[in-house]
């Protein structure tokens, strides 16, 4: 049976990521009337998140420590009294506004066809949903599942369960799920027994044990229905 179902990941898959937080991160400062100073809180900021979605991705920490971990660590840093969780929340609200089309995806989903579509996504579903909503890919899914409302994170195979579950498909032979990341994606579909492949656009070397059914560099070569057969 060849692939009629398809589950991508969102950021840096479909929609790129660093120009949608950096508008956020920007945006929600500046109504704090802290437009001073940004560029070094995001820089921190971005290295306080890197730590803290690792630790999610190994469950050492949750979605809702997280949203509010990051800014709380962030805040004490600099000495910003600012209440931690209101703020996340504003930033999540701006960050749903923010939505930038990876190029190729929108012709890359016209190739596909009649088949099955989701979105699987370690993000916060109050930001992702939106940010789909006001994309070109509104309404060319069934549905996206978020790790914060699934209560469970890629690479865990709960969230793909989940998914499937959504779909009403028990088959997972007829899956292919498609991801940036190695760690969460890839290990994820390995992880859930479904194929997967590895949106490479950096062409970066694979340094892991999560080996891809399939590899691209840019969605012209994504022209997966058929499986590969050894």
């Amino acid at each position: 049976m060849n692939y009629d179902v398809f589950l991508f990941d969102l950021d840096d898959t479909l929609l790129e990521f660093n120009t949608s937080e950096r508008n956020a991160f920007r945006n929600a400062f500046t109504q704090a009337g802290l437009e001073e100073g940004i560029d070094g809180y995001r820089t921190e900021y971005k290295a306080i998140s890197k730590v803290l979605w690792r630790q999610l991705e190994e469950g050492t920490t949750t979605m809702d420590e997280l949203n509010v971990s990051r800014f709380r660590q962030l805040f004490d840093k600099f000495g910003i009294e600012l209440d931690p969780v209101s703020f996340s929340d504003t930033y999540l609200t701006l960050l749903g506004k923010e939505a930038h089309l990876i190029d190729g995806v929108l012709e890359m989903l016209d190739r596909l066809g009649d088949v099955r579509l989701a979105i699987v996504t370690n993000g916060f579903v109050k930001a992702q949903i939106a940010r789909v909503a006001c994309s070109a890919l509104n309404n060319r899914f069934e549905t996206i599942v978020s790790s914060d409302e699934a209560g469970f994170q890629k690479p865990r195979p709960e969230i793909f369960q989940e998914a499937l579950d959504r779909l009403g498909v028990t088959d997972k032979s007829r899956v292919l799920m498609t991801g940036d990341s190695l760690t969460s994606d890839i290990r994820g579909g390995m992880n859930y027994g479904v194929d997967t492949c590895w949106y490479n656009p950096d062409g970066l070397k694979n340094t892991t044990n999560n080996i891809p059914t399939y590899e691209i560099s840019n969605w012209a070569q994504f022209n997966i229905r058929e499986k590969t057969t050894n």
